[in-house]
C-alpha cells in the first residue's frame, strides 16, 4: 500500500459527455476542409504507392538500414531518459512554484518548439563545440569532445524534444488534484516523500505520454543532429540522416527508411489518440 492509497478519497463521478452536434455541414467549410485533408494525405499515399513492397524485407535487413535504425533507437531512448531526468523537475517547478520570471522561463522552455532545428544545432556548437562557451573547458579539463559524436546526437535530440515532455508533465501537474498532496503533508510526509509517493503516481499517465512524444520527436530529429553531430555512418547517422543521404543515391532505400519512420509515427499517434486527439 502506498501513501497515495492512504490519502486517496473516492473520486467524483465524471461529468457526462456533451452530445456531439449534428447538422448540415456548410459547403463553404466542407470544400477547404476536404482540400486540407487531401493535402495532408496525398504525400503519405504517394509514399505507400511508390514503396518497393516486393523487395521490402531484403532492404530492411541491409546493414546500413539496421545500423541507422539501431542508432536511432538507442540515441532517442537516451535522449528521452535525459529529458525525463531534467524535464520532470522543471515541469514541477513551473507548475507548483510561483517565482519571479516564471512566464519568461516557460517561454524559454518552449523556444525549441518554434526554433528552426538547424539554428538549434548552431547554438549547440557555440556552447559545446571545442571553442564554445563550455566545450573548450570540457575539452581542456576532461578531454571530452561532444560535437560529431554519438553523445552529440543525444544532446541534439534532447534539446529539440524536451519541450514536449515539459509541456505534457506541466499540464498533468496542473490538472492533478492538489488535495492528495495536502493530505500527505498533513500526515507528516516530507516534500520528497510526497513527490515520489503521491505526485508522481498522480501524473504518471502524463509523464508516460510526454515521454512517448519526446521519444518520437527525438527519433525524427534531423536539423540539429546534422549540424551539431554530423552524418557519420555507424556513429551519428540516424534514420532521418540516412533518408537524406539515400535520396542522393538510392530512392528506393530512402522510401524504405521513410516507411519505417512513418510506421513509428502512426503507432505513436494511435497509442496516444485518447489523450491527444480525441475531443471532449
Amino acid at each position: 500500500m502506498t501513501l497515495l492509497d492512504d490519502v486517496a478519497s473516492p473520486a467524483p463521478a465524471a461529468p457526462p459527455r456533451r452530445p456531439r452536434r449534428t447538422g448540415r455541414v456548410p459547403v463553404a467549410l466542407l470544400l477547404p476542409a476536404a482540400l486540407g485533408l487531401l493535402f495532408l494525405v496525398l504525400p503519405l499515399a504517394g509514399l505507400l504507392v511508390r514503396a518497393p513492397w516486393s523487395t521490402l524485407p531484403q532492404r530492411l535487413t541491409e546493414p546500413g538500414v539496421l545500423t541507422a535504425l539501431r542508432l536511432s533507437v538507442v540515441t532517442a531512448t537516451a535522449a528521452t531518459l535525459l529529458c525525463l531526468a531534467l524535464g520532470v523537475p522543471l515541469a514541477w517547478l513551473l507548475a507548483r512554484v510561483d517565482f519571479p520570471g516564471r512566464r519568461v522561463v516557460r517561454a524559454l522552455v518552449t523556444v525549441p518548439l518554434v526554433l528552426p532545428p538547424v539554428v538549434g544545432g548552431v547554438a549547440l556548437l557555440l556552447v559545446f563545440g571545442r571553442r564554445g562557451l563550455l566545450g573548450g573547458w570540457l575539452d581542456s579539463t576532461f578531454g571530452v569532445t561532444l560535437p560529431f559524436t554519438t553523445t552529440g546526437v543525444v544532446l541534439a535530440e534532447a534539446f529539440v524534444a524536451m519541450p514536449f515532455l515539459v509541456i505534457a508533465v506541466e499540464g498533468a501537474l496542473r490538472g492533478a488534484d492538489g488535495r492528495y498532496e495536502e493530505a500527505a503533508a498533513t500526515l507528516g510526509a516530507s516534500r520528497w516523500t510526497t513527490f515520489t509517493h503521491v505526485t508522481l503516481p498522480l501524473v504518471a499517465p502524463g509523464i508516460a505520454a510526454g515521454a512517448v512524444l519526446c521519444w518520437a520527436r527525438a527519433l525524427g530529429e534531423f536539423g540539429a543532429t546534422i549540424t551539431f553531430a554530423g552524418n557519420f555512418p555507424g556513429r551519428t547517422q540516424t534514420m532521418p540522416l540516412a533518408v537524406y543521404l539515400a535520396l542522393e543515391t538510392d530512392l528506393q532505400a530512402a522510401i524504405v527508411l521513410s516507411l519505417v519512420l512513418l510506421t513509428v509515427s502512426v503507432v505513436i499517434l494511435a497509442s496516444l489518440r485518447d489523450r491527444w486527439i480525441s475531443g471532449p
